[in-house]
């Protein structure tokens, strides 16, 4: 690492060690509608009566449910009506990670780009986890898609630090190198910190820990390979790892040698989940 990132991870490791780094806060609605979601005397109508205090979410989730990946018959126009057909649980999934969008912005347009960048990179995760989830694995899409939105939420601290450092600011490879470095770390303390359940928080943590084996395939696993997947064809590093060596690969079984965007059912799958957080 450079002198500079070297600094500013230390700076940085030290205000998480001692409680100091101000962690970023899930938007009200997103608070709202877990808090409610959570009751387990709550109904559709209660649930829909909190999203629906929010025009944007409410519009977003009525398109979700008419997408073709959910292959409703008839079309859905209402917010109750689709709330009833993605159950409470997927509903709350679904609006936490949706409503997150509204925190990768920043006020400096350097900042800005790239937290939008950072979001884009989240959503095109988020939509290669749903499908490996939905094809490959008895686990939740929803909360597939969830883990695949925050694996990189560690990295907005970092950003709002650089917003107010010059020189890291100014030094585009340190930056992202204190991003590289420490972003694993500070994303599980905010999921923690968001009270969010291990399976989930565990995330920003694992899915670059490519010898990791947990005794079943978890939602780690499917972000590791959705990772993966997003820079198979590119010059990335991580594509000069011996995939077959991947251990989530053969948990989920799924042939590392595949191209995701190359297989005609997984491809269409894909397309369809993206135009879920889009």
């Amino acid at each position: 690492m450079t002198r500079l990132a070297d600094k500013v991870a230390q700076e940085l490791i030290e205000a998480i060690d001692n409680d100091r780094l101000v962690l970023p806060t899930l938007p009200e609605i997103a608070l709202r509608v877990r808090e409610v979601a959570e009751d387990p005397n709550v109904n559709i109508a209660e649930m829909s009566k909190v999203i629906s205090t929010d025009t944007a979410l409410t519009a977003r989730i009525v398109k979700v449910v008419n997408s073709p990946l959910l292959r409703i018959a008839t079309e859905i126009t209402d917010l109750h009506t689709a709330v009833c057909r993605l159950g409470i649980n997927y509903t709350c999934n679904l609006a936490i990670g949706l409503a997150m969008e509204q925190m990768f912005q920043a006020t400096t347009d350097v900042v800005d780009r790239k937290m939008r960048e950072v979001w884009s990179q989240s959503t095109e995760i988020a939509g290669i986890s749903h499908v490996l989830c939905r094809h490959f694995t008895p686990l939740q899409p929803d909360q597939a898609t969830l883990a695949g939105l925050v694996h990189q939420i560690g990295i907005l601290p970092i950003l709002t630090f650089a917003e107010e450092n010059d020189a890291l600011l100014a030094d585009s490879i340190s930056l992202d190198r204190v991003i590289e470095q420490i972003h694993p770390m500070i994303g599980r303390r905010i999921l923690e910190t968001w009270d969010f359940q291990d399976s989930i928080a565990c995330v920003p943590e694992e899915y670059l820990n490519f010898e990791r084996n947990s005794p079943k395939v978890d939602y780690a696993d499917i972000v590791q390979v959705a990772y993966l997947q997003s820079h198979a064809g590119t010059e990335h590093p991580c594509t000069r790892l011996d995939w077959s060596r991947i251990v989530s690969f053969s948990k989920l079984g799924f042939d590392p040698q595949t191209d995701i965007e190359s297989d005609e059912d997984l491809s269409l799958a894909l397309e369809q989940s993206k135009q879920l957080l889009q």
